[in-house]
């Protein structure tokens, strides 16, 4: 039976290693273990979970219905100790191999995250960044525990519970494809706007689910034509249809300047609220040496964006 005190820290990293490989040759060769030592730690996890845990077959040691179970929380597990280890070492960017995780919208992943990696590549050549994509529901929780580093988007229930810096703010444009008979001036009209064929695009992000309430406050009630979960196929399905589509001012810029003279934007008909985007961490970390060297590249990076609109 698995308990805290008869488990041993280098048994849970043969079972990552086993796990990432599939192979206990290979395990071995990632932990510099011998394939006997590797086979008796397995062993010993058999014992302590009482369960085979991995199965040799013709395509590798296959993981079992509770290793695949077990397998995440080992992960953070894990990672958690490599987080409490790291508060010893002086940070080095140039030198450091840290993990930062970060929960981005697909926006902030076509907007930024190019230029980011830009800088982390000059800066922190093994550094590794994960984006993840987490309900913001579960953010504050995720930040608390170290699961996350950072969240940045238009977050505004996180405000009370976490550090947090104004990165800029945002507005909303219409955007469709240039064609003939489109109004030449910079504003849509009501009529016009509510007489076309919309896309929603149903993002996670609560900036998005704000310029809809936004509208229904307003009474205008659009034509959907279609609902698509993202914005990174928009260029093509506006490019291809007269559809149009309310993107924030940023996006739009992207697409005008990836796809010269195809596409036009127009001011909005009626008053959405301005967006404000900000970037989250929690208090614990705040003076974690590595997530300050990159917050403030976040922070001077998106800044820069906002100062440039």
């Amino acid at each position: 039976m698995a308990t805290f005190n008869n488990m041993d820290l280098n048994l849970l990293r043969v079972f990552q290693a086993i796990a990432d490989e599939r192979s206990l040759t290979l395990a071995g060769n990632r932990l510099h273990l011998s394939q006997p030592a590797v086979s008796y730690a397995l062993g010993r996890l058999r014992q302590i979970f009482e369960d085979p845990l991995f199965i040799r077959t013709k395509e590798g040691m296959q993981p079992t219905p509770a290793a695949l179970e077990l397998a995440k929380p080992i992960n953070r597990a894990l990672q958690a100790v490599q987080d409490a280890l790291r508060y010893t070492e002086r940070f080095d960017p140039a030198q450091s191999t840290r993990v930062f995780r970060a929960s981005m919208t697909d926006v902030a992943e076509m907007m930024f995250l190019p230029d980011l990696c830009e800088i982390l590549t000059a800066q922190a050549p093994d550094v590794r960044l994960q984006v993840e994509q987490v309900p913001p529901a579960h953010l504050e929780e995720a930040l608390r525990t170290g699961q996350l580093d950072f969240a940045f988007g238009n977050l505004p229930a996180l405000k009370p519970v976490t550090c947090h810096e104004l990165l800029f703010r945002e507005t909303y444009v219409c955007l469709m494809r240039q064609r003939d008979g489109l109004p030449q001036r910079a504003q849509l009209g009501l009529d016009e706007f509510l007489a076309m064929s919309h896309v929603l695009v149903e993002s996670a992000e609560s900036s998005h689910h704000q310029v809809e309430n936004s509208f229904q406050k307003l009474g205008v009630q659009r034509r959907i034509s279609l609902s698509i979960p993202h914005f990174t196929v928009l260029p093509r399905i506006l490019g291809k249809s007269d559809l149009v589509a309310t993107v924030p001012a940023r996006i739009a810029r992207l697409f005008h300047s990836e796809h010269p003279g195809v596409f036009v934007s127009y001011q909005l008909p009626v008053n959405i609220p301005v967006v404000e985007v900000t970037l989250h961490w929690h208090q614990s970390f705040d003076h974690d040496a590595g997530n300050s060297w990159l917050r403030q590249i976040v922070i001077d990076l998106l800044q820069q964006y906002g100062r440039s609109s």
